[in-house]
């Protein structure tokens, strides 16, 4: 099981050219949650100290005006935000199916910072491309809205 965990984190873009030691140093502090279907890993407002990275099953994002921001799958993660801006959550999510996640915390990434700070400073840089890369592409689905929008009104 161990090993499939590190796999998981390996294959994900935020783990990227992480090195297998601390990869397993963050497995070995990361623990496994599981959330039965239609419940909630945590809600909009609540706050946040943690992300988490989907072994299995699928969760919907959801804004308070119940809108499904996105979906997330197995070798996903969400809430990663948190861990950059310390903020509370921005979004609520639910469960689509039953799930297992591996819940890793501001105090996990704080040990890897004290046990290498480069591969702190690695992983860090890889959230924030994470997040820019949802960024854009919220950006390019805006802008289509509103380019279909104004060919309607325009028609």
């Amino acid at each position: 099981m161990q090993d499939g965990r590190m796999q998981l984190l390996q294959a994900m873009s935020i783990f990227g050219g992480i090195r297998d030691d601390i990869v397993q140093f963050i497995v070995d502090r990361a623990p496994l949650m599981t959330v039965a279907r239609g419940e909630f890993f945590f809600h909009e407002g609540d706050t946040a100290d943690s992300m988490f990275v989907l072994q299995a099953g699928s969760v919907a994002v959801i804004k308070a005006d119940g809108h499904v921001v996105r979906t997330a799958s197995a070798g996903e993660c969400f809430g990663e935000m948190s861990l950059i801006d310390l903020a509370p959550r921005s979004a609520s999510v639910r469960a689509i199916d039953d799930c297992t996640a591996l819940q890793i915390s501001s105090a996990c990434l704080y040990d890897v910072y004290q046990k290498d700070v480069e591969q702190f400073a690695m992983i860090e840089m890889n959230m924030g491309r994470e997040v820019s890369r949802r960024l854009r592409e919220v950006d390019a689905a805006l802008e289509a809205m509103r380019t279909s929008s104004g060919s309607r009104q325009g028609g």
